[in-house]
């Protein structure tokens, strides 16, 4: 599938670091322009955002542009999606990656905590779509691709804002992918991986480490993956190239679907 989104145009959210940015250079790589997205207070540190746009378009010789937004907040959507639509056109391929997530017991979560987590986890999605959706459907081709996760698919206990909030996005994916079923080339799916490895991952493996008194590898084993049964983290490049599948024409049939990518997580 070598160039084979050349023309198309991706948005992905939050795509500065981890699971976003790796999913961004597999559609930089197979041709796609690129809207990069991250939060407003992250965009000029040490001109990582910068820096990450201009290695993408170097590399991969396509146009690559950079749409900051808060993504809790509608107006901030509204404008990225304008900014978008304005440097590149439509959005071909839209990536619902951005994440938030508060560890507690329910009692123990803040209500602000509760609402961010809700609206950039799943609210965003809904708004985004909304936005990209209607010139998808003019031009009989688009993917809406919705990052979600196991915890989507099953609870786990002390994280009732990210399990509520994904749990929201799967059934938003599902409308959407009946709504979309009839047009010929239109889909809506949402990816559900287990645990990642990315760099807020190996702040909380050192946290817990230090909070429990164990040895990271301790913390790996019997914490982080006791709900993994492969007993090992999913790469990003994994979910990259189930991105790349969904957006080709192989997938066009896929619809209205949570893929698990989750090391045999949910199959108990």
């Amino acid at each position: 599938m070598v160039k084979s989104l050349t023309g198309r145009n991706a948005l992905v959210t939050g795509s500065t670091a981890g699971v976003g940015l790796a999913v961004a250079r597999v559609l930089a790589e197979a041709g796609a322009n690129i809207i990069l997205n991250g939060p407003p207070e992250k965009a000029g540190a040490n001109g990582r955002a910068e820096e990450r746009r201009a290695d993408l378009e170097q590399r991969f010789g396509v146009t690559v542009v950079y749409a900051s937004a808060n993504l809790s907040q509608r107006r901030d959507i509204e404008r990225m999606m304008r900014t978008a639509r304005s440097e590149l056109g439509d959005v071909d391929i839209l990536v619902n990656c951005a994440h938030a997530h508060h560890d507690a017991p329910v009692e123990a979560v803040p209500d602000d905590a509760w609402e961010a987590t809700l609206a950039i986890n799943c609210s965003a999605a809904f708004y985004t779509t909304k936005a990209a959706l209607p010139g998808m459907r003019e031009r009989d081709w688009g993917r809406i691709i919705n990052i979600a996760s196991a915890q989507g698919l099953a609870a786990v206990a002390n994280q009732a804002a990210e399990v509520a909030a994904k749990h929201g996005l799967i059934g938003l994916t599902k409308a959407v992918g009946l709504e979309t079923a009839e047009a010929r080339n239109v889909t809506c799916n949402a990816i559900c991986p287990g645990y990642v490895k990315t760099a807020d991952m190996e702040r909380e493996i050192t946290e817990q480490a230090k909070e429990h008194g164990l040895t990271e590898e301790q913390v790996i084993r019997d914490v982080i993956l006791a709900n993994q049964p492969s007993r090992r983290f999913v790469g990003t490049d994994e979910i990259g190239a189930m991105v790349l599948y969904l957006c080709s024409d192989a997938a066009r049939s896929v619809n209205g679907s949570a893929l698990s990518l989750d090391g045999g997580w949910t199959a108990r």
